[in-house]
């Protein structure tokens, strides 16, 4: 029998039960990718961490896997900070660097230690934009959302983007809007099978709090996420965008914001996201959020 240890974190909040839950699983080298799958369903956050440290390598520290309740996914950024953070607790590290290999490569995790606590800072994947879809799939997507097109925001292009797991950008005027969509989750996955993208993020500069950039919303039903709280890998992404489509003018430098998300679903949480800009391009994006354990347990396999 194999024995590992789960933590149950809530990334992007302070307070439990809100932000964005995942699973993590610690010590998981021997865990076969049935067993991962099956532990991920059991636990049924959109995504499960599974950390192993490697064979005899010297390029990452650890290794992680990812699992939403139904498949693997290449990349997750609330279950990376609760991987890292668990981590954190666990090993009781001190401020550091940690580099993980995942399906889009390695990547450097900043470990803050504050007063006993951690912040986490994510070094995301590669960004880029898909072209902007053509008129008859942005009026499926908005039809499947719930939306009229004379509610989508002019300046936002409906396209996909991506720093590792891409998502839909659809960018609106009105978080009265947001807050009472209801999609057509059948609608949305067969439209995810045409489109090769999985995940619609809906967003919106409507926003009460000077400190709060955008407000959004992120839906994923193709792989079994009919809502997701808070989602790294789309308020990421979101920033290149921003930057890609000129919404924010930056020449050189460095792009920050404040993105909140799971305010319908009252799991509200929120994350700074850097931009590293270099002549108009987005070269570098990181996301850094909060985290709180809910528990610790130890699992036989």
């Amino acid at each position: 029998m194999k024995e590992v240890i789960v933590y149950q974190v809530d990334s992007f909040t302070k307070e439990k039960f809100k932000g964005n839950p995942a699973g993590v699983v610690l010590n998981a080298e021997n865990l076969t990718t049935e067993e991962m799958q099956l532990i991920a369903r059991e636990l049924n956050n959109s995504e499960t961490a599974f950390v192993f440290s490697p064979k005899e390598n010297n390029e990452f520290d650890y290794h992680i896997r990812y699992f939403t309740p139904t498949t693997e996914v290449p990349i997750c950024g609330h279950a990376t900070i609760g991987a890292l953070y668990a981590k954190a607790i666990e090993d009781q590290l001190d401020s550091c660097t940690i580099r993980i290999n995942t399906q889009v490569g390695v990547l450097p995790i900043d470990i803050i230690r504050n007063d006993n606590d951690y912040q986490i800072t994510m070094t995301q994947g590669n960004f880029s934009v898909s072209p902007v879809f053509e008129q008859s799939i942005t009026q499926n997507i908005v039809q499947a959302l719930g939306l009229q097109i004379e509610d989508l925001d002019e300046r936002c292009p409906v396209q996909i983007a991506s720093t590792g797991h891409s998502k839909v950008m659809i960018g609106i005027k009105s978080r009265t809007v947001l807050n009472q969509l209801t999609p057509n989750f059948d609608h949305l996955t067969h439209i995810s099978t045409e489109i090769g993208c999985n995940g619609y993020f809906v967003f919106t500069f409507d926003s009460d709090d000077h400190n709060v950039l955008t407000y959004g919303r992120m839906f994923a039903p193709a792989i079994g996420i009919l809502e997701d709280p808070v989602t790294g890998n789309a308020n990421g992404p979101l920033g290149g965008y921003l930057i890609q489509n000129k919404i924010i003018e930056v020449s050189n430098g460095n792009f920050e914001f404040i993105g909140r998300q799971g305010e319908t679903i009252n799991r509200i949480g929120q994350m700074k996201v850097e931009v590293s800009v270099i002549n108009e391009i987005p070269e570098t994006i990181r996301i850094t959020g909060n985290a709180v354990c809910v528990f610790r347990t130890i699992m036989h396999v």
